[in-house]
């Protein structure tokens, strides 16, 4: 993958990023892994294949959607369940029948965001979950739910509530002990800033740092850049997932195969993770996961419709082509000094471009 190559080193010189990990895989197996550029520009620290990063909305898919998807697998979850079913602050409200697959294709009516950690940072840390909560419930809808899509954080806010609410542990440790340690995933897991419960997670492990943030005042690096994630202490639905890119691809291989019918365990049955990956109708958006746009689509012009990935905000991605068992992650610290860099939007395609057409010319696909 000369080509490939080229292009990730070019696109450090270019500033489109300080450093990345690009990991390919064709039906399990690993074919391309490489580290580029800089984990830290201020410190000089060089990216590695073992690198941590902060994966921002891969969590989405890779933590909230898998507890959703082993709650749906235990019978104690179902995809049509209402709020008001499940939270009583819920019922006699206009979020009272939104469900659980509206949340999980961003159709619930929520807004997008909202910077709640503006309220949350004067709250004690130990009330703040409490008053995030509040928030969400008070927060007047855009739409009825069901009628028209629009990305939404504080849909995942809500997942991890209702997660936390069925599964009665919190969402990183139910992760953790459904499916992280079972497939032996020990570089996938979330941050506790709470200081009570200082996490033994991040120990001596090399971080790629995120951006110089103006609200904190500091340099970011292994701890979670999403103001509202770090106000609730540092895990929640939308974002706080940390990880490597052999990690994430162990997970995704998973589910490929999976889906496949071909895995040797049955954490997620393959017809629910059919289910999952499966786009909804009148929306791009599978549950939990995104789907390749018509046009424009950041994986590009090979990957087949029947693809699912996700993006993340500090610079992360994955994609995944179902029927060609073909995975690509791109890990990058491209808000890192600055969020302003959106140099990536476009790079994106161009990358994926080259990856599936390398593939294509050797005759792998």
């Amino acid at each position: 993958m000369e080509q490939v190559e080229k292009i990730m080193t070019q696109a450090v010189q270019e500033n489109i990023f300080p450093g990345g990990v690009l990991l390919v895989s064709v039906k399990g197996s690993v074919i391309f892994d490489n580290a580029f550029g800089s984990a830290n520009v201020i410190s000089g620290k060089r990216m590695t294949q073992d690198t941590i990063f902060d994966l921002a909305s891969l969590t989405k898919p890779l933590a909230t959607t898998l507890a959703v998807m082993k709650l749906v697998q235990e019978g104690k979850l179902q995809t049509d369940s209402s709020l008001g079913s499940i939270l009583p602050q819920f019922r006699n409200t206009e979020k009272e029948l939104i469900e659980i697959k509206h949340l999980l294709c961003h159709n619930s009516g929520f807004p997008d965001y909202r910077p709640y950690y503006l309220i949350m940072k004067d709250i004690p840390q130990n009330n703040r979950q409490d008053a995030l909560r509040d928030m969400l419930v008070k927060e007047p809808l855009l739409g009825t739910p069901g009628e028209k899509t629009l990305y939404s954080d504080l849909g995942f806010m809500m997942l991890r509530w209702v997660v936390e609410t069925v599964s009665g542990r919190r969402l990183d440790r139910f992760v953790t002990d459904e499916i992280y340690e079972p497939l032996g995933l020990k570089n996938l897991f979330f941050i506790d800033l709470n200081p009570e419960y200082k996490s033994r997670k991040s120990g001596n492990r090399m971080f790629a740092a995120t951006e110089i943030c103006p609200w904190r005042n500091m340099l970011l690096e292994g701890v979670v850049d999403d103001e509202n994630a770090y106000a609730a202490g540092g895990i929640e639905g939308h974002a706080g997932l940390f990880g490597t890119a052999q990690d994430v691809n162990s997970l995704l291989t998973k589910l490929l195969f999976t889906f496949h019918g071909i895995s040797d365990d049955c954490l997620i049955a393959s017809d629910l993770v059919k289910t999952f990956f499966d786009r909804q109708e009148g929306t791009d958006w599978a549950l939990g996961f995104d789907t390749p746009s018509l046009t424009g689509s950041s994986c590009g012009r090979y990957f087949s419709r029947k693809s699912v990935g996700h993006l993340g905000f500090t610079g992360t991605s994955f994609w995944m082509d179902i029927d060609r068992f073909v995975s690509v992650i791109l890990l990058t610290n491209r808000v890192h000094p600055s969020r302003d860099n959106v140099k990536i939007k476009e790079f994106r395609p161009v990358l994926h471009d080259a990856v599936m057409r390398d593939l294509l010319d050797k005759g792998i696909l």
